[in-house]
């Protein structure tokens, strides 16, 4: 392979193309139009047309969502990454191909966008971001999740009762579009009885109360997209009338 190097190289009009000397490369003459082939790359620290700096062109990229779950109830969600413009266009593209544009989007800085989503289809969807110059990015994997958040079916308040020293089982249910786990969250209960997370079933045979007591709690669902919806719930022991005085 032959390598020639040369300090200057002019057209067939003696303008200089290429100065070595001045460090500049010459693309066409005045009067001239300049095409660039499609898929071409030019790379440049700055780029000079008719004495005026253009500049470079740059597409946008895209890094999180926050958050990467939401309802099919109007949620805002903050797109971060580099190189965002206000009046961006966002789009919620799903896996079937269809395509959401955002009901609005707020430009918080060139690292953040604000886009309020209402996606009435449960899915997993991509995000895309375009800018007002027609550059865009759309996330590599499809990182929004569009889900029915845990519904309680078991009406909030008491539970029943169950008398000291006996045996219960009661049962609380939610449901979703995925599996539904349980958990408590706040207060307690009866001496004796656990939560079977699986089912929803509290059980089990009560131990230490001396008097009638209402124990309050919190039970939680969560589904297996991490939504959760909380419901409060009471259990009653009951205490029975021993040792009574008779009266003669």
């Amino acid at each position: 392979m032959s390598i020639i190097k040369v300090d200057t190289i002019q057209d067939q009009d003696g303008n200089n193309i290429i100065n070595e000397s001045a460090n500049t490369v010459t693309v066409g003459k005045s009067g001239d139009t300049v095409a660039v082939a499609s898929g071409a790359t030019l790379t440049a620290d700055s780029l000079t047309v008719n004495g005026g700096a253009i500049t470079a062109l740059t597409f946008p990229t895209y890094t999180s969502i926050s958050p990467d779950t939401i309802t099919n109830a109007q949620t805002a969600i903050t797109i971060t990454g580099t190189g965002f413009v206000n009046g961006a266009v966002v789009d919620a593209i799903n896996t079937s191909g269809s395509i959401t544009q955002a009901d609005s989007v707020t430009f918080n800085s060139a690292t953040s966008l604000t886009a309020n989503f209402t996606l009435t289809t449960d899915g997993t969807y991509y995000i895309r971001v375009e800018n007002p110059n027609g550059l865009a990015v759309r996330s590599t994997d499809a990182d929004l999740t569009v889900s029915d958040a845990p519904t309680w079916s078991t009406a909030a308040g008491s539970l029943g009762s169950v008398a000291a020293g006996s045996a219960g089982s009661f049962t609380v249910e939610a449901t979703s579009d995925s599996a539904v786990t349980y958990s408590k969250t706040l207060g307690d209960f009866p001496g004796g009885f656990t939560l079977n997370s699986s089912t929803g079933v509290i059980s089990g045979t009560e131990s230490g109360a001396t008097a009638e007591t209402t124990y309050n709690f919190t039970i939680r669902a969560t589904d297996a997209e991490s939504q959760t919806a909380d419901r409060a719930f009471s259990i009653t022991v009951t205490v029975g009338i021993n040792n009574g005085g008779q009266f003669n």
